[in-house]
């Protein structure tokens, strides 16, 4: 049973979320006092994170920088808000996902499940190492490493890199990446590929590997490899 920490501050809607998620076996806690989050989330210890941007105290942005700083445990925002910048600003600081309210639950559910099978399912592969440009990339761990030295990635920022890795020197579509991150493409803004892919070429730049994903205007992008490697 997945254990899911959902910070809403909507006692109606938390219940209302927490009896329909309850009815797929999943284990759903809330949160007692919103100054203490990263207590809660700490003795929780949840599989993911669902979080509102507009809460007491802090907003979601803070508590999510704050459990990223600690923590690569999926984050999906859920949020009445619609502005662009606040699904942008989500994704840069390590979200995984953002759900607009009002929502509809199958939309809900079909998140949360592609999320959590991007997170922990892959794992299990009989190969959890791979090499990209000298660089040891590390399934498990989410890191890649060289001898400039290691970065840690989200979820979804090594999905990427996999699905790039696995095509090397070909170019693959967008509508292929969308389709393979989130199950279905038209739950997905275009921008949230954009965002994921920019963060993660920003994380690369750290080992100097940033450039080696191109973006192919009009076609996606490719992850390049020097031949013989």
């Amino acid at each position: 049973m997945f254990k899911i920490m959902l910070i809403e501050d909507d006692a109606t809607l938390f219940h209302e979320i927490k009896e329909r998620l309850s009815q797929w076996s999943y284990e759903i806690y809330g949160i007692g006092q919103f100054d203490r989050v990263m207590q809660e989330f700490a003795e929780a210890g949840p599989d993911l994170v669902i979080i509102d941007i507009q809460l007491p105290k802090f907003d979601g942005f803070h508590w999510c920088r704050m459990i990223r700083s600690h923590s690569n445990v999926p984050i999906i925002f859920l949020s009445s808000r619609d502005h662009p910048t606040d699904m942008v600003m989500s994704m840069q600081l390590g979200a995984d996902d953002f759900v607009q309210k009002p929502f509809h639950f199958d939309v809900l559910i079909a998140k949360i499940q592609a999320t959590l099978r991007r997170a922990y399912n892959y794992n299990a592969e009989p190969v959890q190492l791979k090499t990209w440009r000298g660089a040891a990339v590390e399934y498990v761990k989410n890191t890649i490493t060289n001898d400039t030295g290691t970065v840690e990635l989200t979820k979804n920022e090594m999905f990427i890199l996999k699905h790039l890795m696995e095509r090397k020197n070909i170019i693959v579509s967008r509508e292929e990446l969308m389709a393979s991150l989130w199950d279905n493409e038209q739950f997905v803004s275009d921008n949230t590929l954009t965002v994921n892919v920019n963060r993660l070429r920003k994380k690369l730049d750290i080992i100097g590997l940033g450039a080696f994903i191109e973006t192919k205007v009009g076609q996606g992008y490719m992850a390049t490899e020097e031949a013989g490697l």
